[in-house]
């Protein structure tokens, strides 16, 4: 055999013995961690912690083991043979790296391990560190073995079953339980065991207890907390029940009433994870409303749906096409069924619609709408999109009404500033030069028709009336208004007229009649105190600045901007003035106080003076039961006794059980503390519960300091001076 063979062995050979050695020491601990697993969680979760547990041991120890190297190996030669004459590491270098004398002595080297014997050089077992470990662990095992489970009988019992000196049982209790839940087929979920009796599932899960009682009762149930019962069926040594479990619910188990009590009669809980609808989310197009394009053939239309546990293959896109006008129109509609791409919880539909095969003309109306359902049995969930509208938008223009104007666009009423009327004077009267006469009257008067509109708006603060002509209340009104000037001015005046929204009248007026006139046809802005109430100097400003606008107006009219542009110049100047005027007269507005008695003030006398009310009143709490059950746990359980009323707090839960986020949590405080009325941890939990739905008290005012004694004295001398 080679020496760099014989090495190798010796190397593989150490590393096994240290590997072995470390999984020894740790052996122990992992029979600890497999019997905690398996206590409280059953014997599937030993297995897997047994498991994991061998595979990390295994992996450590490995990794311990390769530490030993060939620098090890020759410091070991070194120290157990004496013929290597402390040149070990010569065996493991590379003969190119040394020197003549170096290859020389390696070379005997060799030879001498090839012909001699070598000693042991594996690593020695750490008996003392395995004996540590083996005692600290056996003492772990028996402190969770004799750790009690809520389920267990008291350790007295146990241990005199263990010596077969059992006494006679008083109480029941359950020696083993299994759960077995079986969610629904189309969430594909596994089906699982476990030995608790509290599990949270999906909506309509399959339930099956298994129980195991020692001793064996007559009969056994389950109990919910809103009432239903459940027998329970014995086969055998074990009790069994199956429910299909549709909302979460609190239960504990019952046997009959000859049976020796049962050990706990805590409440165990089952939660449901509802099965949510699909959601559907509409990606093209980006707007409800889409007006179609110039030269458009298709509609591209894009959806995303998902949901919790799977959509069904095809989803169906209803198509309404409205055709038509007023009351001639009319509905045509198909459906389509659209195939998804994507996993089964995630799905994508596409589709193009072509808008010539579905008769798609101008002012028609195409809408859209994708229904989704998803895989829950028996009774799918279902998701529509919001409807989508493509609308070819009819032509205005070829639209024969029979009434004039009815098709017509009209523009925003506009309003120029003072400011903008000077710059367009002057811009026109820069081109008098270059614009023909009447070009340049016609501009001029434009000009004026909006002077005349600013002077308007600003005559209403004085209260003007606007300067539309009435009709008079004669039988030829209609012979007046056509032989009118200028009808664009009356339009324009009756327009104005008609912002003030007087409400018309009631009665036909009477000629001759003059109440009836004045009624009809005056103006309540003719009359000051029915004008904005301004001070008199901004009134005064006010009025000289529509002064100034009427002369401007008036050159404008008549076709001369250079004369109108002074007066424009002096109504900015006084509407400046108007906008920074900040004082505004209220007349017989503020209130009207006493006059104050000044020879009264600072003599400390107080005949005459009532004394006031305090006008506070006690704030009443919106749920005096709440508040009070509040109060009353609050107290030590010696004091407070049996005067908790759990049954007001039970029916005002039934009441208002949308207000409580979770009402199985206050159903288990309340039952703990129904059970043990010395409870404080059960009480302590209650109030937290409770804390959340009591009404917030309002901020209340901090209370005045009293002066301290000698504010107390001054206050008592007051009191007993104003005592009758």
């Amino acid at each position: 055999m080679s020496a760099a063979h014989e090495l190798q062995k010796l190397l593989r050979a150490a590393r096994l013995r240290r590997g072995l050695d470390a999984s020894l020491v740790a052996a122990p601990w992992l029979a600890v961690a497999a019997t905690l697993a398996g206590r409280w969680s059953g014997a599937v979760a030993a297995v897997a912690i047994a498991l994991a547990g061998a595979a990390v041991i295994a992996l450590a120890c490995w990794r311990h083991a390769a530490r030993l190297d060939t620098q090890w190996l020759a410091r070991r030669l070194n120290a157990r043979r004496a013929d290597m004459d402390d040149s070990a590491d010569l065996l493991f270098a590379e003969s190119s790296q040394l020197g003549a004398l170096q290859n020389l002595q390696r070379s005997r080297l060799q030879g001498r391990i090839e012909t001699g014997a070598t000693p042991d050089l594996r690593p020695g077992w750490s008996l003392r560190r395995w004996l540590l470990s083996a005692a600290v662990a056996v003492l772990a095992l028996l402190a969770i073995l004799l750790w009690p489970r809520p389920d267990d009988a008291p350790l007295s019992e146990r241990l005199a079953d263990a010596v077969g000196l059992a006494p006679a049982p008083t109480q029941t209790r359950l020696t083993q339980t299994q759960l077995a839940l079986a969610p629904p087929a189309y969430t594909r979920l596994p089906a699982r065991e476990d030995s608790q009796l509290e599990a949270k599932t999906v909506q309509g899960a399959q339930l099956r207890w298994r129980l195991r009682f020692q001793p064996q009762p007559r009969s056994a149930e389950l109990l919910f907390h809103d009432g239903r019962r459940l027998p329970l069926q014995r086969q055998g040594e074990d009790w069994s029940a199956n429910l299909a479990l549709d909302k979460s619910t609190l239960y504990r188990i019952v046997l009959d009433p000859q049976a020796l009590p049962l050990q706990s009669r805590r409440l165990y809980r089952l939660d449901v994870v509802p099965d949510r609808a699909p959601q559907l989310r509409v990606v093209e197009p980006d707007r409800g409303l889409t007006l179609l394009a110039a030269g458009q053939r298709v509609w591209p239309l894009l959806f995303d749906a998902s949901d919790d546990y799977g959509l069904a293959a095809n989803a169906t896109l209803r198509i309404t096409l409205a055709q038509g006008s007023g009351e001639n129109i009319t509905f045509r509609e198909q459906q389509l069924s659209l195939r998804g791409s994507g996993s089964a919880t995630a799905k994508r539909y596409a589709h193009r619609l072509d808008l010539a095969a579905l008769g798609f003309a101008a002012g028609d109306d195409l809408i859209v709408q994708l229904s989704v359902d998803d895989n829950r049995s028996p009774q799918p969930q279902s998701a529509r999109s919001p409807s989508l509208i493509l609308r070819w938008p009819a032509d205005l223009g070829q639209e024969a009404t029979g009434i004039e104007g009815l098709v017509k666009t009209t523009l925003p009423a506009y309003f120029r500033s003072q400011r903008r009327i000077i710059i367009d004077a002057e811009a026109l009267y820069a081109q008098r030069r270059k614009l023909e006469a009447g070009l340049y009257a016609k501009r001029s008067d434009g000009i004026g028709v909006d002077q005349r509109i600013l002077r308007l708006r600003y005559g209403q603060f004085l209260g003007e009336e606007a300067e539309g002509e009435p009709k008079p209340p004669t039988n030829d009104a209609e012979d007046v208004a056509n032989e009118a000037g200028e009808h664009d001015e009356h339009a324009a005046g009756a327009e104005a007229h008609d912002d003030h929204e007087h409400a018309p009248s009631q009665a036909p007026s009477r000629f001759g009649d003059a109440g009836s006139v004045l009624e009809e046809y005056g103006h309540t802005h003719d009359h000051a105190e029915a004008a904005t109430l301004l001070d008199p100097e901004t009134r005064k400003l006010l009025k000289a600045a529509l002064d100034e606008m009427w002369q401007s107006e008036l050159h404008l009219r008549q076709g001369h901007p250079d004369q109108a542009l002074p007066y424009a110049y002096r109504a900015l100047r006084y509407i400046k003035q108007v906008q920074q005027a900040s004082r505004i007269y209220l007349a017989r507005v503020g209130p009207e106080l006493p006059p104050i008695d000044e020879s009264r003030r600072m003599s400390g006398e107080r005949e005459g003076l009532a004394r006031r009310g305090d006008a506070l009143n006690a704030a009443t709490a919106s749920d005096p039961a709440l508040e009070s059950l509040w109060r009353a746990l609050e107290a030590p359980p010696a004091r407070a006794g049996s005067a908790i009323d759990t049954a007001a707090l039970e029916r005002w839960l039934r009441e208002h059980e949308a207000r409580v986020p979770d009402p199985l949590a206050f159903v288990a405080a309340i039952d703990a503390l129904r059970e043990r009325p010395d409870c404080v941890p059960c009480r302590a939990r209650l109030r937290g519960l409770l804390w959340p739905l009591l009404t917030r008290p309002p901020a209340a005012l901090p209370r005045r300091e009293d002066g301290g004694d000698e504010g107390r004295r001054y206050l008592d001398a007051l009191r007993k001076e104003s005592a009758p």
